[in-house]
């Protein structure tokens, strides 16, 4: 079997009627993409991402590279895409996240062409993992009692985990502590509450924040501090009883060694649609095995949660229940707290064709 051609499908779905923001991104529209690997066998793997300046990086010089390659040879293939033919590797940013889209769909591939889903074919360590909602953005005319009914819908829905922003300049220190404080109480004590600044802070004043949601019973600290301020961001554990989680902004397994050596993170939140794909997703959760360090995955619960279950260290799966909504893509099989693994060959992506065409 041999690849034939790589491309993407992107559809635009124009402007949000209620953008929303964390502390540095304002999220205005909608869009979707898929990268799409054909074989000369008929057999196609798919994966979300793909669009917009990656789509081309992706039909250009990943393609080129691919044709004719066997797709069985993952790692094969994506030492080729890092090093093959270029002068110099590209070891973070645009072309990493284009390579992890491609990536993601081989394995989505292989899983079809051997009848195995990809969470068995990479570890099958889990076939249920936890799950959490990630919500409690900033918007226009949203207060403390829309954002505590936001965060109680999740918890109707099943989640045991919720999530929220923190961090945007114009909420203010104080008055982003009030946000946790009421979300604290509007779910409970037993429900698992992470915190996510979004990079917003310097270390003091994340330790100062830090300290003023102390009571509240964080599960965890998310990216307190700049993605690459490793020692603020250690500085902060050392500081702070509260689990720090980063991850999200890095970059293969050699910007994580950085991260992990450098005490950085206690909970690494790869994104297998952004650090490398799955390949390097799995060598990352390694080096994080070895340091006795668990894996949540930032971004889409369908490769999220293949990629957790397929580890021993896999801890929890991100979730967008309104946020990031995606029509073009079926939803995981949630109940109660966590997402149920299927026996599908690949990742087990429903696709809605009909809206995809249709757009």
């Amino acid at each position: 079997m041999k690849i034939t051609e790589v491309k993407v499908r992107s559809v635009s779905l124009g402007p949000l009627e209620r953008p929303f923001w964390n502390s540095i991104v304002k999220t205005m529209s909608r869009g979707f993409s898929r990268t799409e690997v054909y074989t000369d066998e008929g057999i196609v793997g798919m994966a979300p991402g793909g669009g917009g300046v990656l789509k081309g990086f992706i039909e250009g010089a990943i393609q080129n590279k691919l044709k004719g390659m066997d797709p069985t040879r993952v790692g094969h293939i994506w030492d080729t895409m890092y090093m093959g033919g270029t002068r110099k590797p590209v070891a973070r940013g645009d072309y990493i996240v284009a390579m992890s889209a491609v990536d993601n769909a081989i394995w989505d591939l292989n899983g079809k062409t051997l009848g195995l889903p990809v969470w068995k074919l990479a570890g099958g360590a889990q076939q249920t993992v936890r799950a959490y909602a990630a919500g409690g953005y900033y918007e226009d005319e949203k207060g403390l009692a829309e954002l505590e009914a936001e965060m109680i819908s999740y918890v109707k829905q099943g989640f045991e985990s919720v999530k929220m922003k923190v961090g945007w300049p114009g909420a203010g220190l104080r008055h982003d502590a009030e946000r946790v404080a009421a979300v604290r109480k509007a779910v409970g004590p037993d429900i698992d509450l992470m915190v996510d600044a979004n990079n917003a802070w310097d270390a003091p004043t994340a330790i100062q924040f830090g300290r003023m949601i102390g009571s509240y019973g964080a599960y965890w600290f998310e990216e307190p501090v700049r993605a690459d301020d490793i020692r603020g961001a250690l500085k902060v554990r050392q500081t702070l009883d509260l689990p720090v989680a980063s991850g999200e902004n890095e970059y293969t397994r050699w910007g994580f060694r950085e991260l992990i050596e450098g005490g950085g993170a206690d909970i690494i939140q790869a994104d297998p649609n952004t650090c490398g794909g799955i390949t390097e997703w799995l060598r990352i959760a390694a080096i994080a095995s070895a340091h006795h360090l668990p894996m949540a995955p930032h971004g889409n619960p369908q490769i999220g949660s293949t990629c957790v279950a397929a580890v021993e260290n896999g801890l929890i799966t991100e979730n967008y229940p309104t946020a990031f909504k995606n029509d073009f893509l079926a939803p995981v099989d949630f109940k109660d707290g966590q997402i149920f693994l299927s026996d599908e060959p690949g990742l087990g992506l429903e696709w809605n064709e009909k809206l995809i065409e249709s757009s």
